[in-house]
């Protein structure tokens, strides 16, 4: 068993303390080890010695994916070549990927914060994973893999794609538990449906992450894969996954506050927002040596409890992210995220999760067209035009209460749509085309 008690119960004014006392080293640190941030916090008039209390953190200047990319590939490391023993990149589509090194350490806290969210989750030593992450640049695959051997789990590292083959290793192997983005996931329950072995997969649980999944888009691959579903979050530019982790309350994502402090401030103004506000998360590695990042900004929207959990963790939760700053769609001037969406459509009965969403614009207008997919079982509606008629009319209200523009609703047949074996593509923006 890997619970850390005496540190993930910790009260919270000894957290505080702790992330004060590594803070100010940190800081120091940075100052003293990587150039970028010699300059930019002489530039902010920001030396070591100004930081006292946690919420001196204000000062420091923010840290962006475009400072990564500026410094590529080695220019916001901390510590010589020869003490890096391991390099990730971003899966970043276009231009050069962000670069993160890692030390011994590194890896060693690495490890151990995905053991503690996947102990919280419900894997230990008996637990069987398969983890369906692509190994190779990409954090996800190697982060969990690590941790969940910590705990003394099997792994079985069958990377992505070749679905019919993972779906063998499954049955042979009694995989117990699946490492996979929410959209892979899905798919692999569809495919080993249709060939008449989903009652022969053994999985009981789920450990998420890589892209956004609502909460009704997890029940629904719950439903198909029979499994307990838990969410985790990271990103490769603050080490990978392991910043944050569900427990069995699914009540919010511990956040392992001995290695991460975590802000939420306003994504216009760059203001900090009062504890329970919702606003775009930031966070500073306490712990990093190879590559320490001072107050990164994520993009992601969501809010942050500090409430004890009832599962006896002490560590402050982080909500499921609504979003990204970045990934917002502003069309005709009301914001909406895709999550609202996925949230609409999986109220109904009749729609797969699986969906697509595509971006044009005519006469100076930006318009939104809603693809979606009816399940197998109700695939004759496409024959009942009043049937097929009245479940687009509901729909389409629906989708414009909850978002505040009408949209463009197309219902196509089932397994129209492209599956991933990744992170799902759900956004085709043609705007400029």
């Amino acid at each position: 068993m890997y619970f850390q008690k005496d540190i993930e119960t910790m009260p919270r004014a000894d957290i505080e303390k702790m992330q004060l006392e590594r803070l100010q080293r940190l800081v120091k640190y940075c100052y003293d080890n990587v150039p970028f941030y010699h300059k930019r916090l002489s530039e902010a008039g920001v030396c070591p010695e100004k930081i006292k209390t946690l919420s001196d953190i204000q000062y420091i200047p923010y840290t962006t994916k475009a400072d990564m990319r500026d410094n590529y590939p080695y220019g916001l490391f901390a510590v010589p070549q020869s003490k890096i023993v391991r390099m990730h990149a971003s899966s970043g589509t276009t231009g050069k990927p962000t670069v993160v090194g890692y030390t011994a350490n590194d890896l060693d806290h690495w490890s151990d914060c995905v053991a503690r969210l996947a102990m919280a989750a419900g894997a230990d030593e008996n637990t069987i994973v398969q983890i369906c992450f692509g190994y190779g640049l990409f954090t996800g695959a190697l982060g969990l893999h690590y941790g969940l051997e910590k705990i003394g789990a099997t792994v079985v590292p069958s990377s992505s794609g070749n679905t019919e083959k993972q779906i063998m290793l499954m049955q042979d192997f009694g995989t117990n538990a699946l490492v996979a983005t929410p959209s892979y996931a899905q798919y692999i329950g569809e495919l080993a449906r249709e060939k008449g072995v989903l009652d022969k997969l053994q999985l009981k649980l789920g450990l998420f992450g890589s892209e956004g999944c609502t909460i009704e888009m997890r029940s629904a691959i719950e439903k198909t894969l029979n499994l307990f579903a838990t969410d985790n979050y990271g990103m490769s530019e603050l080490n990978g996954p392991g910043v944050s982790g569900e427990c069995r309350e699914r009540c919010g994502m511990h956040i392992n506050e001995d290695h991460y402090y975590a802000e939420i401030i306003d994504p216009a103004t760059g203001d900090v927002l009062p504890r329970g506000s919702e606003g775009e998360l930031v966070v500073t590695t306490l712990t990093k040596e190879g590559m320490p990042v001072l107050r990164y900004r994520t993009k992601d929207i969501t809010k942050i409890n500090y409430e004890k959990c009832a599962c006896g963790r002490t560590f402050a939760r982080m909500d499921k992210p609504k979003g990204r700053s970045d990934d917002m769609l502003k069309i005709r001037g009301v914001n909406v995220f895709p999550s609202q969406i996925e949230t609409v459509l999986m109220s109904f009965k009749e729609i797969a999760p699986h969906y697509q969403l595509v971006l044009t614009r005519e006469n100076f207008a930006d318009h939104l067209e809603i693809k979606v997919e009816l399940l197998e079982q109700y695939s004759s509606l496409l024959d009942n035009f009043p049937a097929l008629s009245e479940l687009h009319a509901k729909i389409t209200k629906e989708m414009k209460i909850v978002l505040g523009i009408q949209t463009k609703l197309t219902i196509v047949g089932c397994k129209t749509l492209q599956r991933f074996q990744g992170k799902a593509k759900r956004i085709v923006d043609l705007r400029n085309q």
